[in-house]
C-alpha cells in the first residue's frame, strides 16, 4: 500500500514542496529512506517509532520504503518527521481519508519534528514553505503550535497548530476540533500607525553630508554604502535609518520576515 502527503523544504529565500511517499509491503522488517536525505532526515525513523509507541500505536512491520520527491533536491532538517509518521499510519490502516473529517489528506501540508514522547517541535523556514504551498493550491497546514503564528501570516491558507502527535491522530479521526490559528499581530499592518524608536538622528553631532545622503536615499528608496575607518560612526548612522522610514506594508513585512 502507498500513501502520500505534502511536506516542504526551504531553499534559500524560497521553498519547494516535497511529496512524502511511503510504501509498505511484505517481507523482512526493513526501513529504506531515499531522496537525498541529510543526517537529520535519515535519523527520523527512530524518532518516529518512539513517538508512535508513546502515542499508543505500533510501528508498522514489513518492508517500508520512504521516498522524498523530487529525488534530485537535497532534503535537510527534521520537518519530515510528522509527514512520514502520517504516511506510516495511513499504510498501516491506523487512519484513513474517510476518517480525516471528510477532508483529503492530499490537500494538507504537514510539518514538524517529533520528540520521543510525541511532542511536536518547531522547525525552520515555515513562512517560505507556507507561501509556496499557497501558490500551489494547498488548502491547509498542520504545524507545531510554536510555528503556528508564523504560518498564519500567509493569508488564504488554513493553519492548524498542535502540541502532540496524539492530538494530530485524534484530529485525523474526527475526535479533536480544528485548532485554527490566526496571526493576531498583523491586523492593521497596512494602516497608518506610529512606531516608537529608542534611537534618533537628533543624537548625531556633525556629519551633515552623511545625514543628507541618508535622507535622500531613504526618501527615494535607494541603496547606501557607508565607508570609513572604525569609529567614524557608520554603525551609529545605519542603526538610525529605520527611524526615518515609513512603516512596512504587509508584503514588505512578509519578505523581511522570510529573510529573518
Amino acid at each position: 500500500m502507498i500513501a502520500t502527503v505534502y511536506c516542504g523544504v526551504p531553499l534559500g529565500f524560497d521553498a519547494k514542496l516535497i511529496d512524502v511517499e511511503v510504501n509498505l509491503s511484505r517481507g523482512l522488517p526493513k526501513f529504506f529512506l531515499v531522496g537525498l536525505p541529510d543526517r537529520a532526515v535519515s535519523e527520523s525513523r527512530d524518532r518516529i517509532e518512539a513517538a508512535l509507541r508513546n502515542a499508543g500505536l505500533e510501528f508498522p512491520r514489513g518492508r517500508i520504503t520512504v521516498n522524498l520527491a523530487p529525488a534530485d533536491i537535497p532534503k535537510q532538517g527534521s520537518a519530515f518527521d510528522l509527514p512520514i509518521a502520517i504516511c506510516l499510519m495511513q499504510v498501516a490502516g491506523m487512519i484513513t481519508e474517510r476518517e480525516a473529517l471528510q477532508k483529503s489528506i492530499k490537500e494538507t501540508l504537514f510539518l514538524g519534528e517529533l520528540g520521543l514522547d510525541g511532542e511536536l517541535r518547531p522547525v525552520r523556514g515555515v513562512l517560505s514553505i507556507v507561501l509556496e504551498a499557497k501558490e500551489n493550491g494547498v488548502r491547509q497546514m498542520v504545524v507545531p503550535i510554536a510555528n503556528a503564528q508564523e504560518a498564519a501570516l500567509a493569508d488564504g491558507i488554513q493553519v492548524l497548530g498542535f502540541q502532540k502527535l496524539q492530538e494530530v491522530i485524534s484530529w485525523s479521526r474526527g475526535a479533536f476540533p480544528d485548532p485554527l490559528v490566526r496571526a493576531s499581530y498583523i491586523e492593521g499592518i497596512d494602516s497608518d500607525r506610529s512606531i516608537e524608536h529608542s534611537l534618533d538622528y537628533a543624537d548625531v553631532r556633525g556629519q551633515e553630508s552623511t545625514l543628507r545622503a541618508i535622507e535622500v536615499a531613504a526618501a527615494g528608496g535607494h541603496n547606501v554604502l557607508l565607508v570609513g575607518p572604525p569609529g567614524s560612526g557608520k554603525t551609529m548612522m545605519a542603526r538610525r535609518i529605520p527611524t526615518i522610514l515609513p512603516p512596512m506594508m504587509l508584503d514588505e513585512a512578509l519578505e523581511v520576515t522570510r529573510i529573518h
